[in-house]
């Protein structure tokens, strides 16, 4: 099965924490993951805050979006702008998840993200990885 990810599910996959068994099992159990283009300034964010914190040095960081990007690369994905504002101008959510949403209606493969309003607002569309791996 392939599947439209978030940037969180790519950042609780590479950095341990508390849904880095389920992203690994999703990774386990999934052909796929494709992403937006936007996903890689999404994940240095996220290492930029780990790195400030502590969290991990900059050896790590760099090594991290590394492998994450030659793992992605052929799953990059743009996204219809038109579709995205289309999905904004109809839910009270950001453009960037609305992306996400976008993607995963475009190709026609179900979105897994934790965000609990985006899996509400187009459950049609979004999942959590737990409920996925739970259909499975």
């Amino acid at each position: 099965m392939n599947v439209v990810v978030d940037t969180n599910i790519i950042a609780y996959y590479w950095l341990p924490g508390g849904h880095t068994e389920s992203a690994v099992a999703l990774r386990r159990h999934t052909d796929e993951w494709f992403v937006t283009t936007l996903w890689r300034s999404e994940f240095r964010n996220v290492l930029a805050r780990c790195l400030r914190a502590g969290k991990i040095g900059l050896a790590q960081a760099s090594a991290l979006i590394r492998n994450a990007e030659a793992e992605l690369v052929h799953g990059e994905r743009d996204v219809d702008s038109a579709a995205v504002m289309g999905l904004v101008a109809k839910a009270d959510c950001w453009a960037y998840d609305c992306g996400s949403v976008a993607l995963a209606k475009s190709m026609g493969y179900p979105l897994v993200i934790e965000d609990a309003r985006i899996v509400r607002t187009f459950p049609e569309t979004a999942v959590t990885m737990d409920d996925l791996l739970a259909g499975q």
